[in-house]
């Protein structure tokens, strides 16, 4: 029987929030919590389980190379066969496209009519998943195929408004290409990493930052919040003095070190991005940190 325990470290536990705070983010900047509060609590679920299918899907399609590298790994050791791995991924992503399907139709409730576009974006997203996780990762593609998949995910909480109104796109944009930067800065976490792969990572989570400059001056009804681009640079340190440590000495553990720090600063990224789009109550995204802190401090369980 497999045990809770393995189920939390196939699914990234301590990493879940990451994923909620990707729906916050869009549904705040959309401007429609107030009128899409149903879909947004049922694209949350959605979220949670598309985000826990891909890391399971992970694990199922790079079980050899964790059998090598990371041999306690719960399929790697032979704890989770392959197919009970398969099958839980499976309906995790049913699930997921099921609870955004419910999303849109709960616009029946709320509006003239059910909306098509969060099934579709689900639908989207869970096969970019796929692609990435079975095909893409080990290609020059990786990167920009985990980057559309965090995309898809920004824009699965601004179809909660039934539609991806402005700023969605550029939303989706900004945290796109800032996980294409640390998926890239990644690719080698198990081994010691290239300086030079490392430095062009680390510029285009940068790049990602200064895309998200102007944001203020494209949101609707000018909601932003002066503290804003003050934030911005507090995240830039905040992410940058970890990779700037790991791009020094590119040992392993300080680059998985750097890693799991720009994937907790994800939260951080979304909320940052929420002050410019909803106002200082963006920040209340900060509260998903609690939970991934408190997570991947547990010894059993891991971040990458």
């Amino acid at each position: 029987m497999i045990s809770s325990r393995d189920y939390a470290r196939l699914v990234r536990l301590p990493n879940l929030p990451t994923a909620l705070a990707d729906i916050c983010l869009g549904v705040l900047a959309a401007g429609q919590l107030s009128t899409s509060w149903l879909p947004f609590l049922l694209l949350l679920p959605a979220s949670a389980c598309l985000y826990c299918g891909g890391m399971v899907w992970n694990d199922f399609f790079d079980v050899e190379q964790d059998r090598r590298e990371r041999p306690d790994r719960p399929i790697a050791s032979g704890r989770v066969t392959r197919r009970e791995a398969g099958m839980f991924g499976a309906a995790l992503l049913l699930c997921g496209f099921l609870f955004a399907l419910l999303a849109g139709w709960s616009h029946a409730l709320i509006a003239d009519g059910a909306s098509r576009v969060p099934a579709i974006v689900a639908g989207l997203l869970a096969g970019c998943i796929l692609l990435y996780d079975g095909w893409l990762k080990k290609t020059a593609a990786g990167p920009v195929a985990m980057g559309s998949c965090r995309a898809l995910n920004v824009l699965l909480g601004i179809s909660a408004s039934g539609s991806l109104v402005s700023p969605g796109p550029h939303l989706a944009a900004v945290v796109g290409l800032y996980i294409i930067g640390v998926t890239w800065f990644a690719r080698t976490e198990a081994r010691r990493s290239n300086r030079s792969a490392l430095r062009a990572a680390a510029a285009v989570m940068l790049t990602a930052l200064v895309l998200a400059i102007p944001l203020p001056a494209i949101t609707p009804e000018a909601r932003s919040s002066v503290v804003f681009p003050y934030l911005l640079v507090c995240l830039g340190f905040a992410v940058g003095i970890p990779a700037s440590r790991a791009i020094y000495d590119p040992s392993p553990a300080n680059v998985q070190a750097a890693v799991k720090r720009a994937i907790f600063g994800l939260v951080l990224l979304d909320a940052v991005l929420a002050t410019a789009c909803a106002g200082i109550v963006g920040l209340l995204i900060l509260l998903l940190l609690a939970p991934s802190l408190y997570l991947s401090r547990r010894r059993w369980l891991y971040s990458t």
